[in-house]
């Protein structure tokens, strides 16, 4: 059966929680974070380190290990002993993007890393310039089709979401927008709030802002379901497009070889942790959405994931320099 992020959040709430586990940890654990501080990822990390120090009873600290998108910090985890000393948060692109970008990484993220838990999700936008010509996502869509190649859009970087997911959006839609990639995404939808590139596919935490205060135009979110924050915006699905669904995440990894009863225990804690309002609330506040899994349910969506996504990089012709 097909994994599903509405799959993943009904195991959240219905599946209990294991209540025995024989493993306890005796040394602090590193818990790496591949991104600088202060991003969703980062922030989720931190609120769950929070809850597993508590519920394990040895200090959690978060790492960030920066660089080459993201790649640095898992080889870190990659080559760390398999003893539940070292866990990763995982994200789209460093597990399930990266390794079709780069066949030299020297490391197979779901050959090298076991499966713990999901940990959040964040959906994507549309947005456009208020100067383009198209109040609604169908208006769009016609725009681009009669204007193949004059449209732009900027994104993070070569094979960071915000370009791997408007990629996804051109197949979908079978339209022409031309890549402008910038450093970073602030910068990007800085530019198009500018005008100087028309579209993007922002993180709606990211973009939120610029949105409410009128600077640019929400016309889709590229989620299974309309947003809380953005509850007038229909959904891919909803445009017609549901081959453009997709939804970036985070997940709890661990080195290969970590023996079954240290990912078991993990995995109790970091549902545990999730079940709790004050931590889903937290992790809301920073535009993330609390999600839980069992390791197989893990491990199944990561091979969707990675199968969508090298289809993607494939016939989107996506490089890396």
């Amino acid at each position: 059966m097909k994994t599903t992020r509405r799959a993943l959040i009904a195991t959240t709430i219905a599946a209990p929680a294991l209540a025995q586990a024989p493993w306890t940890p005796t040394r602090p654990i590193r818990f790496v974070v591949p991104f600088p501080a202060g991003g969703a990822t980062d922030v989720v990390a931190r609120v769950l380190g929070e809850r597993l120090q508590d519920a394990l009873g040895q200090p959690v600290v978060v790492e960030n290990r920066t660089g080459a998108s993201g790649n640095i910090g898992v080889e870190n985890v990659v080559r760390s002993p398999a003893d539940g000393t070292a866990l990763l948060m995982g994200t789209t692109g460093t597990l399930t993007v990266n390794p079709h970008l780069n066949a030299a990484l020297g490391f197979d993220p779901l050959r090298d890393l076991a499966p713990i838990s999901m940990a959040f999700t964040t959906d994507h936008v549309l947005i456009v310039n208020p100067q383009v010509p198209a109040q609604t996502a169908q208006e769009f869509l016609a725009l681009v089709r009669a204007r193949p190649g004059a449209l732009s859009y900027g994104s993070a970087g070569s094979g960071s979401s915000t370009h791997t997911v408007p990629e996804l959006f051109k197949l979908a839609a079978k339209v022409e927008i031309t890549h402008v990639p910038y450093r970073g995404s602030a910068p990007a939808l800085n530019d198009v709030v500018a005008g100087n590139v028309q579209m993007m596919l922002d993180q709606i935490p990211s973009a939120i802002g610029q949105i409410q205060g009128g600077r640019v135009r929400a016309l889709a979110v590229s989620g299974a379901r309309r947003s809380p924050l953005l509850p007038d915006v229909p959904t891919f699905a909803e445009i017609g497009l549901p081959d453009a669904q997709a939804t970036s995440w985070g997940a709890v990894m661990a080195p290969a070889g970590t023996p079954a009863p240290i990912v078991l225990r993990f995995n109790a804690a970091i549902r545990e942790a999730l079940a709790q309002p004050p931590v889903r609330e937290r992790l809301a506040a920073a535009g993330a959405e609390g999600v839980s899994s069992t390791p197989e349910e893990l491990a199944a969506f990561l091979r969707e994931e990675s199968q969508k996504w090298a289809r993607v990089v494939r016939e989107a012709r996506i490089t890396v320099n």
